[in-house]
């Protein structure tokens, strides 16, 4: 079954909104957001490929310890802007 394209920037914002800790929710959430708007359907592909990682890879991609060889270049241009992305809705604040 093939999505159309609103219901697969959907199916991914909900991916990225339950991840089963809140500091996930709140990283994958916020970065997803930046830029689901900038992307065409294979892109978005991608994207649901890669909000349906399990945590422990996306942390390790994130801190850049992932040995994982990706080969779609799709893929690793998420990657490469996930590294990059310093945000979530809103930061957490750490102190006052």
């Amino acid at each position: 079954m093939s999505l159309n394209k609103e219901d697969l920037k959907n199916k991914i914002i909900y991916r990225a909104s339950y991840r089963g800790t809140k500091e996930m929710d709140i990283l994958m959430l916020g970065f997803v957001k930046s830029i689901i708007d900038k992307l065409d359907i294979d892109h978005l592909n991608g994207l649901n490929e890669f909000v349906n990682m399990d945590d422990q890879t996306l942390i390790s991609i994130k801190k850049k310890e992932s040995t994982i060889n990706y080969k779609d270049k799709i893929i690793i241009k998420i990657i490469n802007e996930f590294q990059n992305f310093s945000g979530g809705e809103g930061g957490i604040r750490t102190h006052e």
